[in-house]
């Protein structure tokens, strides 16, 4: 294979050529008049197998129009070419345009006529050529061409070095070029220079030059996965190019290269059958979604349901389009998706057809129905039955019911069999012939009926049972049979022997058995025995079939990891590419997910053990088929890096897979998703007649984008809806501003009358919007947002939890510009206390506050019966920057958030118990200000006897707000005299050894107590 330049220099110093396109020109020219001379005239170089002749160059550009011979039909390849044919032959092969309507030279017969005119200007415009006598302005096309002339404008064209001592018998103003020439090899030392160039060398020299110009790719190869595009070359030449980027598979794309001084640019296709992404997801009614891949599938993996996933919702079946590029997937006949509702749709684990690449993708559907229902065939089922199919999905309800079809104008006397989603089987009589059945009020699940519709079909006598067309099994629990018809029923299902029975379920055609606990199917070879198969003609027969298990083998992996705020603690989402043991994950401490920090350390709070593990068992997500699984942390993380480590993890295949370990960092700087946290409305005259405008302001928790995918600015993102009528696009001519980083302005051009009247509702639905960290907002949509006046809009309160007995915490349900402590109290049983504010948080978009008690009182530890109220409306100044008020004359009972305390006295005594197997026992009772949860757990505290670390062996809660821990020590050990210690466990806030009633952590801190005895 050869990739090379032609070794002659380029270069613009022929014939005094002017401007870039002639110099262009007369390179190509020159470099080619140049190889082909120097092989065909000089050189006398043979072209081994490639060879022609003369006249067969001759003949190859005769045809193209090149050369046209002359009258009596002969080449005249031995006569001496002229100047005139010499531009002729320039000019076609060049593609130079004729030039007609001028006349450079003053030569004799130079008219319009002159054939050769057109030919001569157009080499002279490009620079090519020239007069023999520039002054008198003579061309002389008659005159003939020498082949020192040649040897010239060779050493010209290729810019030869002249040397300054010749040895040649050329004419003296030629000695010097045709030295050059001869030097460089072009020229034989001893040709005649003096005479005249024949047509057999110009048809030479033109046949070269037509052939480097006339250099194409006949072919092209891909290989090395798209990384590597071998051309063939019309020449015979391969030209291998590596790409810097590989190629994208089934797609055309254009591939530069260089190949004798021409750049080539070939548009390429790397042409892949099996697939290597998933193009698109559509779903045309509310039960099917169609996954389209660019290529083929495997089937095996392509048709396993649980590797496809939305949220909430799981496959009934997944099927293989004949040409294996296409699945539709079936919801269950209880689920239904929403129209118009965009969900996110997991693929994973789906083999192509080489199985060279596993899916992991994740790609959005938006189901949308907009077609009638309709019927796509009738079959007869011989003379007892016929089949009808619908085009889509179809209500079991709208289908059930022999009203809903006749038979040729008449009622039909029957029942119905429907299998679900879109085939009914109706038992009548039938005649053997032609019929015709309509049908009508057929509906599908987004509520569209059939119009009537008549079909004719035809009816033939069935005398042969069901025949078996393929059998497979998926795993070791299920076998698929497909029969030639529809199947009525099977009577009994079992392999191997008549006692390893299975449960049948037909649906129409096909007949899916499962095989459970110890009648499971074999590793090897199956005879699968079907008795009493029977179809609508009541012909039955006993059908077996031999199916080898495919056995799954592919371990679990983890598909992605993502992390987002909810309910104040962090929650984890793992999505695994199959299903998992449920054994392995549903489990507390549990050991097979460890998290550390980004430093590596483990991660022993807010939820995790001192191992890393988390204390809360992790759970599945439902409707995920046991591939998502979620881990809630107890608080939020600290922002930051984690790495999340996952091993030990098994699949629910007949024989288990184990995944490999896996770790991932996840960082929850800013994971949460934006909300709606007010909206509200103004209505106003324009002070033009009865013209209204309005404007609707939206307040999100934080804040949000004003470009890209999730723009808040975007009024597509935007439907309006006024007294629950349909939902409406906003207007032409809306404009949706931002008033600040997390409020916008939807303001809708004025309208006669305004939009709403006095007692209208309004409410928004947002679709797609984000925050800066390009976080969308939760579900994707808001719906159903209720917008209120502005004037009837206050700010209220979401919560109040004391969280010591001085300190109240206030969440309330919008965003203060301003927040004065002499609008709020506490109300207690007879008694007000006054608050300060000590400092103002904003959390979620809404403003925290946080109070102290002013006027010297104390909660009690369980603030029953304390309340945060507000004054009255008028005299309100805590206000939001849109001058909303925070709500008059409220009161909202405190939550406990009070840690639990040890009693200010007598709060620690010890007693000195038996001595069992060697160890003396104490017990110890710590007593509390408020009745306790206590965790019988070991760990939940330390004891020291003496100096000496003593074993906890039991933790209990006791009466009267007590903990009673039991400890040992040494048989020899006193208590009289002794030095006892006690404290708390520190992850006590996290692990809840003991808490409140209400769930309040005991500070570690405050349960740390020695006394000497």
């Amino acid at each position: 294979m050869r990739n090379t330049s032609d070794p002659i220099k380029e270069n613009s110093n022929v014939m005094n050529a002017q401007g870039g396109d002639k110099k262009v020109m007369k390179k190509i020219l020159s470099v080619a008049l140049s190889t082909a001379m120097a092989f065909s005239m000089f050189a006398s170089v043979a072209f081994g197998d490639t060879a022609v002749t003369p006249q067969q160059q001759f003949d190859a550009l005769k045809a193209k129009g090149i050369f046209n011979g002359y009258p009596d039909g002969t080449a005249g390849l031995d006569k001496e070419m002229t100047r005139a044919e010499f531009a002729k032959v320039i000019t076609k092969l060049l593609g130079l345009k004729e030039i007609t309507g001028t006349l450079s030279y003053n030569d004799k017969n130079y008219t319009a006529k002159n054939w050769a005119v057109p030919y001569i200007e157009a080499v002279t415009a490009a620079g090519i050529m020239e007069g023999k006598n520039v002054e008198k302005k003579i061309f002389d096309f008659n005159g003939k061409v020498t082949v020192a002339e040649m040897a010239t404008i060779l050493t010209r064209a290729l810019d030869l070095e002249i040397p300054t001592e010749t040895n040649n018998n050329a004419a003296a103003w030629a000695k010097g070029y045709v030295q050059a020439a001869i030097n460089a090899g072009l020229i034989d030392a001893n040709a005649n220079f003096s005479g005249n160039a024949s047509r057999e060398l110009l048809v030479g020299a033109a046949y070269s030059i037509d052939q480097a110009q006339s250099i194409k790719v006949e072919s092209y190869t891909v290989s090395e996965a798209g990384k590597v595009v071998e051309f063939k070359i019309s020449d015979g030449e391969t030209v291998k190019v590596t790409l810097d980027k590989a190629l994208e598979a089934n797609k055309e794309t254009e591939v530069k290269f260089t190949y004798k001084d021409k750049t080539f640019t070939e548009k390429v296709t790397y042409v892949v059958t099996a697939a290597q992404k998933v193009v698109s997801a559509t779903a045309n009614n509310l039960k099917q979604v169609v996954v389209t891949f660019d290529g083929d599938v495997d089937a095996d993996s392509a048709e396993l349901e649980s590797n496809y996933t939305v949220d909430g919702f799981k496959f009934k079946s997944a099927t293989l389009s004949s040409d294996k590029k296409t699945v539709t997937l079936l919801l269950p006949a209880e689920q239904t998706f929403t129209s118009q509702k965009a969900y996110k749709l997991n693929v994973s684990n789906v083999k192509n057809s080489d199985k060279s690449k596993v899916f992991k993708e994740t790609v959005t559907v938006t189901p949308v129905d907009t077609t009638l229902p309709e019927v796509s065939e009738v079959k007869g089922l011989g003379t007892k039955a016929f089949k009808v199919v619908f085009s889509e999905p179809v209500k079991a309800s709208s289908v059930n019911t022999t009203s809903n079809f006749r038979i040729d104008g008449k009622a039909i006397s029957g029942y119905v069999n429907f299998t679900y989603p879109s085939v009914a089987v109706i038992t009548t009589d039938l005649s053997v012939g032609k019929h015709t059945l309509t049908v009508n009020g057929v509906e599908d699940y987004a509520g569209y009926k059939l119009l009537q519709k008549e079909v004719e079909f035809e009816v033939v006598e069935d005398t042969t049972a069901p025949e078996v067309v393929s059998a497979k099994a998926t795993n070791l629990n299920k076998v698929e049979i497909e029969f030639n018809e529809s199947v009525k029923s099977v009577s009994k299902a079992y392999h191997t022997s008549s006692g390893k029975t299975g449960t049948v379920t037909v649906e129409d055609n096909k007949v899916t058995v499962d095989f459970e606990n110890d009648n499971k199917l074999s590793l090897g070879e199956n005879t699968i025995t079907l008795e009493g198969v029977t179809d609508y003609s009541n012909n039955s027969a006993t059908r077996t079939s031999k199916v080898t298990p495919v056995i799954d083998t592919t371990r679990p992996e983890v598909a992605s990891v993502t992390a987002e705020v909810y309910n104040n603690n962090h929650v984890f989402t793992i999505e695994f590419s199959k299903a998992v043991e449920s054994t392995d994950v549903l489990k507390t401490a549990n050991a097979n997910f460890t998290l550390k920090n980004e430093k590596g350390e483990l991660v022993t709070t807010r939820g995790f053990t001192a191992a890393g593990h988390p204390v809360n068992a992790p759970k599945f997500v439902d409707g995920t088929g046991n591939k998502r699984v979620q881990i809630t942390t107890i608080g939020e993380l600290p922002q930051g890096k984690y790495t999340l480590e996952i091993a030990g993890i098994r699949d629910i295949a007949a024989i288990a897979n184990t995944m490999l370990p896996y770790s991932t960092t996840v960082d929850v700087s800013d994971i949460a998703k934006p909300k709606v946290n007010d909206a509200w409305f103004v209505q106003e005259n324009t002070g033009n007649g009865s013209l209204r405008d309005l404007d609707i302001y939206v307040t999100f928790s934080k804040e949000m984008a004003a470009t890209g995918n999730g723009s808040v600015i975007d009024a597509n993102k935007y439907n309006y809806q006024i007294n629950n009528g349909p939902l409406l696009p906003l207007p032409n001519n809306t404009e949706v501003t931002q008033v600040n980083a997390q409020q916008v302005r939807i303001s809708l051009p004025a309208k006669e009358n305004g939009y709403l009247g006095a007692n209208d509702t309004l409410k928004l639905r947002i679709a797609n919007v984000a925050d800066t960290k390009d976080n969308y907002i939760a579900g994707n949509v808001v719906s159903d947002l209720t917008v209120v006046a502005k004037a009837e809009r206050t700010i209220g309160v979401e919560s109040v939890k004391a969280v010591s007995d001085k300190k109240i915490d206030v969440q309330f349900d919008g965003y203060l510009s301003s927040v004065s402590a002499s609008d709020f109290a506490i109300s207690a049983t007879g008694a007000t206390y006054g608050l300060k504010l000590n400092s103002v948080d904003t959390k979620d978009g809404n403003t925290l506050a946080h109070f102290e008690i002013s006027t010297g009182e104390s909660l009690a530890a369980v603030p029953a019966n304390a309340n945060f109220t507000s004054i009255t409306a008028a005299n309100i100044q805590s206000v939001s920057p849109n001058g909303i008020k925070v709500a008059g004359s409220l009161s909202k009972a405190l939550t406990d958030g009070i840690a639990p305390k040890l009693a200010a006295n007598n709060n620690f005594s010890v007693v000195e118990g038996a001595v069992q197997n060697g160890k003396k026992q104490y017990t110890a009772t710590l007593t509390f200000n408020e009745d306790l949860n206590v965790a019988n757990n070991t760990t939940g505290f330390l004891a020291r006897l003496g100096g000496s670390e003593a074993t906890v062996i039991a933790v209990a809660a006791g009466a009267n707000n007590q903990v009673v821990v039991t400890f040992e020590a040494a048989s020899t050990t006193q208590l009289a005299g002794s030095y006892v210690e006690l404290y708390l466990n520190s992850t006590n806030a996290t692990n809840k050894f003991v808490t409140d009633k209400s769930g309040n952590a005991a500070d570690a801190s405050n349960v740390s107590v020695q006394r000497q005895y």
